[in-house]
């Protein structure tokens, strides 16, 4: 099973956007998905809740407490890590992991928080022995602006390059809504959203 942990320092980064998308996406192309809620406001656990029956279907597991038994049966575990995540949990759900993705917003505090949280997690074992993976998205990005610009040459610089680019949508919030991601509504109008994930797709498929 892959294990895919969603996870920064800063809160408002979209991380429980992310980790619903990325269970979506999942999900609707066949593989055995859960979806785990480690963050005390349990807003991936919500939208689950809302899920309908009809859609393709993710398990939940809440680990709001501490480390929980997964789901069996599973080809993909999309953990949704608390804000702040820092001390032994972060180690411990770091080391349970095979990547961890880090949603960055485009803007010079996400940026800085985002470098203190790679220095905080490269210094586990699991990430210095190379069996966990960083995937740093840039998340809610506006094409051709200052902004996008500087926080993709921020991220160079501190030598992890954006994995993929997510577009600010206002449909992101009006499927959550509905306990659906981008991959559940099909489309031509679409494809070109879904195309922007397809890049950590194939990062997690590598895996």
């Amino acid at each position: 099973m892959r294990r895919i942990l969603v996870a920064n320092l800063k809160g408002g980064c979209g991380k429980t956007t992310l980790a619903t998308t990325l269970a979506s996406a999942l999900a609707a192309r066949g593989d055995l998905v859960g979806l785990v809620d480690a963050d005390r406001q349990k807003s991936a656990l919500r939208w689950l809740k809302a899920r309908s029956e009809a859609l393709p279907l993710i398990a939940a597991a809440d680990w709001t407490k501490g480390i929980e038994a997964e789901p069996k049966g599973l080809s993909h575990l999309v953990i949704d890590a608390p804000g702040g995540l820092k001390g032994d949990k972060a180690e411990d759900l770091v080391e349970i992991a095979d990547m961890v993705v880090v949603p960055v917003l485009p803007s010079v505090f996400d940026t800085h928080s985002t470098g203190k949280f790679l220095e905080r997690i490269e210094d586990l074992k699991a990430i210095r022995k190379g069996r966990t993976t960083i995937a740093l998205v840039v998340n809610r990005a506006r094409p051709r602006t200052k902004a996008l610009n500087e926080v993709e040459v921020a991220l160079g610089e501190l030598g992890r390059p954006a994995s993929a680019t997510i577009t600010d949508r206002g449909l992101y919030a009006e499927l959550a809504r509905e306990g659906r991601g981008l991959f559940d509504v099909k489309g031509k109008a679409f494809e070109p959203m879904k195309a922007q994930w397809q890049p950590l797709l194939a990062m997690i498929d590598a895996l």
